[in-house]
């Protein structure tokens, strides 16, 4: 099961004022799964009515019962107070799924902020004893306590828990020992209750005072130990009636920890404002990869023809373009075949359009498809090109404001322009270098846009330039920049003052890259040359040879029987792949995918006692390379490693001598896999393995066409409507982009027919799920909910 949220956190209003002459508040909002923040907007500063337009998303991954998002204040000491929050139940995120929906800020309490389960296991005895002729049974109520995902309080958790028998003439409390420092406490302690009642088959009158177990109630109360003069904190507590217990006297089941009775101050809800919200929550149930086969070559085979395919037809039906790009982009990108899929739909979209200027830069399947390829395939070499000026520029604080009327008393306009003018000329200097470092998937991207549009508008000469610009500046690194924190560039936003900086550089940024001239950047000096160069190293790259010379290697023992000698052999390399050769201009001996180059890093001379040696190390070998002199063994390394730096798979360690006569001369181990003893000196490692599931990407896709059959029928009809009449088109067909009616009917046929088949196992595991319900802590309210809801749920009639 894969669990989503995408949340639009839209703004706040009447927010409480702050008590004091400036009344103005300083507003952030978080996003949290129980208690645990997820992500943060940025501080809106002095207002009551906060607009924060901030999109975030993210895989869920674990259980929760609260998606909260709480609204806090920050003071001028830079102390954070809470305001308000909102929290919707798991089991109620579909009730509010994709629509804007207005919430009543709810009041923050110690005592109402739990999250986490206990497990409790109850035992009744009982032992009848005889007492001056008078018969007692004494019921020994036995106590046993675990928890699990209690909530970290000021960075600690040290639990310990309160158990109390509660009865009409009694409230007898024990506590455990504290368990210092964790949040899933076994406790050790076992507690006896002692309640004395008559048989229940005698008649006698006596002395005692008649107790009913059934009356009585098990509460546990957990706390955290704290050190401060407070006291300590509420985490959560559950009343269990002994009742239960029953017949077989045992009770043992898990509990979800509930916020204490009348623990919160009487706050009028009315008085703390409301916030906006977009939910979109998705739950998908993924079955093994053969179920999902045919839905899924219809759309491996979407690029031919593009205008009548399955991807086409997903992003017509679906509301927004997003939902469609995200799911498409990763299966592609899982089956190697993103490159021909955007060509064939950039190419078809660059057809359709008329004006030159307006090209990409509507919210097409095209864009979208390509933003969210340049996200998963670039985030690393964003890092790596941005990272540290971003940092630079969020350490120093230096004014930049360039507003005469935003202007500080304290600050000077020339300065401020001169720090902008700095802080552009080195984003801008990094970005125009980083080509050789963009990856060749985005190269091979670009170079398709370029083409398209140089033959779409033979006459416009600047197309081909914007074309590409228009990804790589103002959808690209123009947001990076404005937006560190949501390219994981920075933990959290910026602070307001180099936020406006950011802003600044960034808005800078997009008119370079759209070649426009602007008053506004008259400061800059750059000549119309520079870009042409700048853009083709992005579009041309694909066919960019970087270095090609003579050198000496040492044979890679490729053959299990060949001599490892030296040979003089021609070598040549690109941003696709790294070749040798016997001579120049024939065919390769040998090809290295740059995908496949881990590291490059200089060979020790001890080796082969060579010098100006280097290696480019493989998945399963190392090749061995002497440069011609020292210069142009730096140049080998420094290309090697630009090329290859973005690549996923980069090691981190590696041997800086050769593996001769059974072990490694650096640290005489003998496995020829062992790894590396010395950390890489070519950058840091990408980390960026690319974990898509096929099959759940697939499974969404089929929850989408499920979501919208209502539109594929439409579409349907709006096929068999521009086949059969040659006239004007209907306006409630109109809304479809339809080249190729005959096709397109096809396809849709054959996508209806995959969207039954999945529809039938869904209907199947629902039904099986109901009658395989499997315990769930008692308050799981999300988990009966689900159950009802999917009893009832039914298959489509198509």
């Amino acid at each position: 099961t894969g669990v989503n949220l995408h949340n639009a956190l839209c703004e706040a209003k009447n927010i409480p004022p702050y008590p004091g002459p400036n009344r103005m508040r300083d507003c952030y909002c978080t996003v949290n799964l129980d208690q645990e923040e997820v992500f943060r907007t940025k501080i809106v500063e002095k207002s009551l009515c906060p607009f924060y337009g901030e999109d975030f998303y993210c895989e869920i991954p674990r259980s929760f019962r609260h998606l909260s998002f709480y609204i806090f204040d920050r003071d001028v000491f830079r102390r954070d107070s809470s305001i308000g929050k909102v929290a919707v139940k798991k089991e109620d995120l579909q009730k509010y799924h994709g629509k804007d929906t207005w919430f009543q800020l709810q009041p923050v309490s110690a005592d109402s902020e739990v999250q986490g389960k206990v497990h409790l296991e109850l035992r009744l005895s009982e032992v009848i004893t005889d007492r001056n002729t008078h018969t007692h049974t004494h019921t020994h109520t036995h106590t046993h306590t675990h928890c699990q995902g209690l909530p970290i309080v000021n960075g600690q958790c040290d639990p310990y828990a309160a158990v109390s028998l509660l009865g009409p003439s009694r409230s007898e409390a024990k506590k455990t020992k504290v368990k210092r420092k964790t949040n899933n406490p076994q406790f050790e302690d076992v507690f006896y209750f002692e309640v004395t009642r008559p048989l229940s088959y005698t008649k006698r009158q006596f002395d005692v005072e008649e107790e009913d177990v059934d009356k009585l109630a098990l509460r546990v109360d957990l706390w955290n130990a704290s050190n401060l003069k407070f006291g300590d904190e509420f985490l959560g507590g559950v009343r269990v009636p002994l009742r239960v217990l029953g017949q077989a006297g045992v009770h043992d089941a898990w509990y979800f920890l509930q916020p204490r009775e009348n623990g919160g101050k009487s706050v009028k809800v009315e008085e703390l404002g409301s916030l906006r919200l977009n939910i979109v929550y998705t739950e998908d149930h993924v079955f093994p990869s053969e179920h999902y086969t045919p839905l899924r070559d219809l759309l491996l085979h979407s690029a031919n023809p593009v205008s009548a395919s399955t991807a086409h037809i997903l992003g017509e039906v679906c509301r927004e373009k997003q939902e469609a790009a995200i799911p498409l982009v990763r299966l592609f990108l899982h089956y190697g075949k993103i490159v021909p899929f955007i060509s064939a739909i950039a190419h078809a979209e660059v057809n359709r359009t008329q004006d030159p200027n307006t090209i990409f830069r509507g919210n097409s399947l095209t864009s979208k498809c390509i933003d969210e390829t340049m996200k998963l395939a670039g985030m690393h070499y964003l890092q790596v090109t941005l990272k540290p000026i971003i940092d630079e520029i969020c350490t120093e604080h230096k004014p930049c404001e360039i507003d005469p009327v935003k202007l500080k008393e304290s600050e000077n306009l020339d300065t401020n322009r001169e720090n902008l003018r700095q802080y552009v000329d080195r984003i801008f200097n990094v970005i125009t270098t980083s080509g050789v470092r963009c990856p060749t998937v985005m190269c091979d991207i670009f170079f398709s846009l370029r083409e398209s549009a140089a033959t779409r508008f033979q006459v416009d000469q600047d197309v081909r330039y914007t074309a590409v610009s228009s990804f790589i500046f103002l959808r690209f690194f123009a947001p990076a920049i404005l937006s560190p924190n949501l390219f994981h560039l920075r933990p959290h936003h910026p602070d307001p003052a180099t936020s406006r900086t950011l802003t600044l550089i960034s808005k800078t940024i997009q008119t370079l890259g759209s070649l426009a001239k602007s008053k506004s950047v008259s400061f800059w000096r750059r000549s119309p040359f520079f870009f042409s160069s700048f853009f083709l190293d992005f579009s041309e790259i694909t066919s960019l040879l970087f270095l090609f010379r003579f050198m000496i290697k040492r044979a890679q023992g490729r053959n299990r029987f060949g001599m490892k000698n030296f040979k003089k052999r021609w070598f040549r390399l690109t941003n696709h792949e790294f070749t040798y050769h016997k001579t120049k201009g024939e065919g390769a001996l040998c090809s290295i995918p740059i995908e496949n180059i881990l590291a490059v890093e200089r060979l020790e001379e001890e080796s082969f006692k060579m010098k100006n040696m280097f290696q480019v190390i493989q998945p399963e070998r190392a090749l061995y390379i002497q440069a011609n002199n020292c210069v142009e063994a730096r140049d080998w390394i420094d290309i090697l490693t630009k090329v290859s730096q973005c690549n996923r798979k980069r090691l981190s360690t590696y041997h800086p001598s050769a593996y001769l006569n059974g072990h490694w001369l650096c640290c005489k181990l003998s496995a020829d896999a062992a790894p590396g003893c010395t950390p890489c000196t070519g950058g840091l490692p990408a980390n960026i393995q690319l974990d898509v599931d096929g099959d759940r990407e697939t499974e969404r896709i089929y929850s989408l066409f499920s979501t919208y059959m209502t539109k594929l029928i439409k579409m349907q009809e709006a096929c068999g409507s521009k086949s059969v009449y040659d006239g004007p088109e209907q306006e409630e067909y109109s809304s479809f982009v339809i080249d190729d009616p005959q096709e397109t009917y096809k396809t849709l046929k054959q996508i209806v027919s995959a969207v039954q088949t999945l529809e039938q196992q869904h209907t199947k595991y629902k039904r099986d799920k109901f009658k395989k319900t499997k315990e769930h802590p008692i308050g799981d309210k999300s988990f009966q909910c689900y159950i009802r809801q999917q009893s009832e749920s039914s298959t489509y009639s198509i």
